[in-house]
């Protein structure tokens, strides 16, 4: 996407991203707790420190209760209750694999939905709950914090962020405010400024969050940034949201001005996140998307996902191509807001991010299985969770493997050598 996006959508282009992406194939590694393991994980900290990153921050959400894949826009205007699916050969049993209640992802302890608070008690059950499947655990967040900072002078403080998990436009927002207002709590708490960096790896629809952030840092203001500001404002007013207009208040001179990060540097890394907002670089480091990923493809297009009826729905079960959330929950698809103020807050928002609506159009960026956005390096990583087994709590449809704590050493090696390689 263009310097300067303004909150266009993502162009999806299927043309071959050439040297933006790179294959990999996740190989045995020491146990990112093992002696050995610590050792490389020591060794990659050092190098993170001497690039000038400060700040890691783990952000992610919930594969369980949370419409992972947003099928709830798709059934509301009633396209799928009247059968428009039929002549689709395989599209009802896809959109069964999809939908809650019958794609296998159980609930949350207590029917738990969406906005999920972004406290230690919440975290605690989803570690209870989920493991390290789609969440980085406290475990891991520990793991990294000890095996990176070992012998350093200077810590890299490493924090772990629970969005709220609202798949739709609005969710996202307040989720890219939200961010906002963190990212400058940490500029200002760890005194960060020129050649300081805050890594945020950021795992399946919280990449998302993080495209709006790009757009609202663009250095350059535009009337888009004001406008939506100020309806999440009106928003936050109508829903009794004061932290979120107080935020709002602090950061808006802050972004108008261009220092809200007072000089430091926000790199992004993205987990399985489908492709969707366009990203705006001039605000950001580094961008970075990581994409599990298995070639099914016989036309040689290898950086596409396969999205072929009926075929896919025997192979989604299994994770036969990676990761299915990912090429799946794309424009057209998102969970419904729950109110009558916060729908029409969300279509106001749609309209401006994202062109796309209705169910031929959710079948056509499906049918695009694009795996990388237009802006920022790729990795098509094939991290070995099919192994043929129909338990979803193996692999969740492929959205889960990124966190599982024996990866943190191959993504770890991976963003190092792709972001901050040795000169």
């Amino acid at each position: 996407m263009p310097i300067e996006n303004n909150f266009q959508h993502d162009e999806m282009s299927r043309k071959n991203p050439g040297e933006r992406i790179t294959v990999r194939e996740v190989t045995p590694t020491a146990p990112s707790e093992s002696s050995s393991g610590q050792d490389a994980m020591a060794a990659l900290g050092k190098r993170l420190s001497h690039t000038g990153v400060r700040v890691i921050v783990l952000l992610h959400g919930s594969i369980m209760g949370t419409d992972v894949f947003g099928v709830q826009r798709l059934d509301e205007l009633g396209w799928l209750k009247r059968g428009y699916s039929r002549g689709v050969a395989g599209l009802d049993a896809l959109l069964a694999l999809m939908r809650e209640g019958s794609n296998g992802i159980a609930p949350l302890p207590g029917g738990l939905k969406p906005p999920l608070a972004n406290d230690d008690a919440t975290k605690r059950l989803l570690d209870e709950q989920i493991g390290d499947a789609g969440n980085f655990t406290h475990t891991y967040l520990e793991l990294m914090r000890q095996s990176l900072n070992r012998g350093l002078d200077r810590p890299i403080h490493c924090v772990r962020e629970l969005w709220s998990c609202e798949h739709h436009h609005l969710g996202r927002a307040m989720a890219a405010v939200s961010m906002l207002g963190r990212l400058r709590d940490w500029t200002e708490t760890h005194k960060l400024g020129q050649g300081d960096r805050i890594l945020v790896q950021a795992h399946g629809q919280a990449g998302l969050a993080l495209a709006l952030v790009s757009n609202l840092l663009c250095v350059a203001s535009s009337s888009s940034q004001t406008w939506l500001l100020g309806l999440l404002s009106v928003f936050a007013s109508q829903v009794n949201r004061p932290d979120v207009t107080s935020t709002i208040q602090r950061i808006a001179p802050l972004l108008s001005n261009g220092t809200l990060l007072n000089g430091a540097t926000l790199d992004v890394v993205t987990f399985g996140m489908p492709v969707r907002y366009g990203w705006d670089p001039s605000g950001l480091g580094k961008l970075l998307h990581i994409v599990n990923h298995r070639n099914l493809r016989t036309d040689g297009k290898t950086w596409l996902s396969k999205m072929e009826l009926p075929q896919i729905t025997m192979e989604m079960p299994i994770a036969w191509g990676g990761d299915y959330v990912q090429e799946l929950a794309v424009a057209g698809s998102d969970a419904v807001p729950m109110t009558e103020v916060a729908k029409t807050a969300n279509k106001a928002i749609w309209e401006l991010v994202e062109p796309f609506d209705g169910f031929e159009r959710w079948l056509e960026c499906a049918r695009r299985a694009v795996r990388i956005p237009s802006e920022g390096l790729g990795i098509l990583a094939d991290y070995k969770d099919s192994t043929g087994s129909t338990n979803v709590r193996d692999h969740y449809y492929g959205h889960a493997a990124y966190t599982r704590l024996n990866m943190m050493l191959f993504n770890t090696t991976e963003i190092v050598q792709a972001l901050y390689p040795v000169p």
